[in-house]
């Protein structure tokens, strides 16, 4: 059967492997198709299609935005997006300045506690050009393992950059409403990712009013139960199942989520998403 992988992320944003290393890397695995979906960038896109287009691999243009209801956030997960509608553009634009100024805070935060780290040392963590560079608390947190002060990145998170951490600051006031109309707009359909995280499923019938098209079944972070009760969710919701490995490669010798494919789901997947975009 054929089968594809929907979430992954590159150097584009908090991965470690360029997009065509990804691509090929999927294309190793026996993949027919990946979705790129690094942190509010697109950045990556063209890349990995032109490697896709030699190997044989549908790169499926997409994006994971991430959003905030009720005080929880949300990352959604956009497919089949036009990155140059200028709404959409904008949206993104402004959720990577968002991002910028939280780590700013963030290490403002280290800072004060006696741990200084520069922007510049961040930023160094990411390859590509530095127009490109969208780095996030997983660029902190590798800093963090790196100097000792934490054995591992879920360490780092839970100790310093997660929502229970002495240095962790929401910014983000995107909500899913606002994000959903901008991909809409740009002629994509919007997915839930990894549900099984947050601990709200009261919220995703509230989204799904929205126009939520699918929700994110199958990711490496979800139990059986997870994987049973979101899938049955879908189908009362009348939303697309999809699923993901979330990968982002190794990091301090360890690995974010999953190995690429391990989470897929059917081709028939794909092609549903794209018949519900060109609605």
């Amino acid at each position: 059967m054929m089968r594809a992988d929907l979430h992954s992320h590159t150097t584009m944003s908090d991965g470690t492997m360029s997009p065509g290393a990804v691509v090929e890397l999927a294309a190793e695995l026996g993949l027919v198709a990946v979705a790129v979906t690094d942190h509010d960038t697109t950045e990556g896109y063209l890349e990995a299609h032109e490697v896709g287009e030699k190997l044989g691999v549908e790169v499926i243009p997409a994006v994971e935005m991430s959003t905030v209801l009720d005080g929880q956030a949300i990352d959604i997960l956009a497919y089949f997006v036009d990155s140059n509608q200028p709404t959409f553009r904008q949206l993104l634009d402004r959720q990577r300045n968002t991002r910028k100024e939280r780590n700013r805070l963030v290490l403002e935060k280290l800072n004060q506690m006696g741990i200084d780290i520069t922007m510049q040392e961040v930023e160094s963590k990411q390859e590509g050009t530095s127009d490109q560079k969208n780095v996030g608390r997983v660029h902190i947190g590798q800093i963090l393992v790196e100097r000792g002060l934490v054995s591992d990145l879920n360490e780092a998170f839970d100790k310093y950059l997660g929502v229970d951490g002495v240095a962790f600051v929401r910014l983000n006031n995107t909500t899913p409403n606002e994000a959903i109309l901008a991909i809409k707009e740009a002629g994509g359909v919007a997915v839930i990712a990894h549900p099984g995280l947050y601990h709200r499923d009261d919220l995703i019938p509230v989204i799904a009013e929205i126009g939520l098209t699918g929700l994110e079944v199958h990711h490496p972070d979800h139990t059986e139960e997870d994987k049973v009760r979101y899938e049955a969710l879908a189908e009362e919701l009348n939303l697309i199942p999809t699923a993901g490995s979330d990968y982002h490669g190794v990091r301090n010798g360890q690995m974010h989520h999953a190995i690429l494919g391990t989470c897929t789901t059917p081709y028939s997947t794909v092609e549903r998403l794209r018949a519900a975009a060109n609605k």
